[in-house]
């Protein structure tokens, strides 16, 4: 992606699981799914494989831990089957309502991003499939830990100010104290990682607060920065 040069006025920065797109209900097919094909001792065996991943690269890699799990088991047929329910998922479907909308409505108050974590293959599949990178006109970044990569995020795309839309408290308070006056937070309190008992209590209060992600298209510019 090219870095811009020129500062824009506001850059708007869209996380994508749980905020955008309820990744929830992804997951929780993708289980039916996996305990469907391989029946429950392999099911178990596949996410054990995929919590070890996990620990071992910082973050989800679903692709990842099937490849492993088929070293483990290469005459497994249904392997196959799996990874295509992946690649092949639609995710338009799993858009939270609204969705579009906000990211539509973020589009006239400046320039609109993705800033996601995940991996090289199913993150970005999932980001092309749900129609999330045509609606911000293929400005996405996706990074391991996307708060340790604020510099590179500044670099490609300059601004005066910043809004953070994100459903994890622990993200927008690491990016709050980088950025501090320069970035909006705005918290979306959607998804298990937001509605985990007690966690507003272990973060500082974000700078605004969304029930759902469609609510985004009540705000104005001159209330976010």
């Amino acid at each position: 992606m090219a870095k811009h040069s020129q500062p824009a006025g506001m850059v708007f920065l869209f996380d994508v699981d749980n905020t955008l797109l309820d990744n929830d209900r992804v997951i929780a097919d993708l289980r039916t799914f996996v305990r469907r094909e391989l029946g429950r001792k392999q099911e178990l065996k596949y996410w054990s494989i995929f919590e070890q991943l996990r620990s071992e690269l910082g973050y989800a890699d679903y692709l990842g831990a099937l490849q492993r799990y088929r070293q483990e088991r290469p005459r497994e047929p249904n392997v196959l089957v799996l990874s295509q329910f992946m690649i092949d998922y639609p995710f338009a479907n799993r858009l939270f309502p609204g969705s579009l909308d906000a990211l539509e409505h973020a589009n006239h108050l400046g320039r609109v991003a993705i800033l996601s974590d995940g991996d090289v293959v199913f993150q970005p599949r999932k980001v092309l499939r749900s129609g999330l990178g045509e609606a911000v006109r293929g400005r996405v970044l996706i990074y391991v830990h996307k708060e340790e990569q604020l510099a590179d995020v500044a670099a490609r795309f300059p601004a005066r100010h910043y809004v953070l839309i994100d459903d994890k408290l622990r993200i927008l308070s690491a990016v709050k104290k980088r950025w501090r006056t320069q970035v909006t937070t705005v918290f979306v309190r959607q998804g298990h990682y937001a509605l985990e008992p007690g966690i507003e209590k272990r973060y500082p209060a974000p700078d605004r607060i969304l029930e759902r992600i469609g609510d985004f298209v009540q705000f104005a510019a001159r209330s976010l920065g």
